[in-house]
């Protein structure tokens, strides 16, 4: 797959491989404090440079299988991440979605950057990809990432009571979608 250029930024999206391992590295640990809030505790070695190697490498091999893709939201000369937009547990068949998942480091946020980078990642799986849904869910306390879904036309579905294990805790969370356009009837 190519990469996807942010127009106005000079800002990149890409598929992470393993040449990515010290910028994700690096992003993983300067935001680990920033990120712990909104996702599962991790093992102490989720954060060493090797185990995130192996962690690029099955990422690289779901994204050419169609099975998942990671986008990492990288600076222009591909020095440093500044997030990621996750589409993973991809199903085909009758059923064609995905979830999506993201973070950004604490010093983007508020920019504006994850915004265009969702609505090209999400551009790409809708219409390259042709997948009918995206499926997100956020803790309901998480009012960045509601507005950001609602803006990018998700739509709310239902609550989920304790959905997910967050921060070491079963959380309560919003569920929501996006469907194709395109497929419509």
């Amino acid at each position: 797959m190519k990469e996807l250029t942010l127009v106005g930024n000079d800002l990149r999206l890409k598929i992470l491989t393993v040449e990515d391992t010290d910028i994700v590295h690096r992003y993983f640990h300067e935001n680990q404090h920033h990120l712990s809030q909104w996702e599962p505790i991790r093992p102490e070695d989720f954060y060493r440079a090797e185990v995130i190697r192996q962690r690029l490498c099955h990422a690289h091999s779901d994204a050419e299988q169609g099975l998942a893709y990671q986008f990492g939201i990288v600076n222009g000369t591909g020095t440093e991440m500044l997030g990621a937009c996750n589409f993973s547990n991809i199903a085909r068949g009758p059923f064609q979605a995905c979830h999506l998942g993201y973070s950004i480091a604490a010093r983007h946020e508020g920019k504006g950057i994850m915004s265009q980078a969702l609505s090209a990642t999400i551009e790409y799986m809708l219409g390259e990809l042709d997948l009918h849904r995206i499926m997100a869910a956020y803790i309901p306390t998480n009012t960045r990432s509601e507005k950001l879904l609602l803006r990018l036309g998700f739509e709310k579905e239902g609550y989920a009571k304790s959905y997910l294990k967050i921060a070491g805790h079963w959380q309560d969370h919003v569920l929501t979608s996006l469907i194709n356009r395109r497929h419509a009837e």
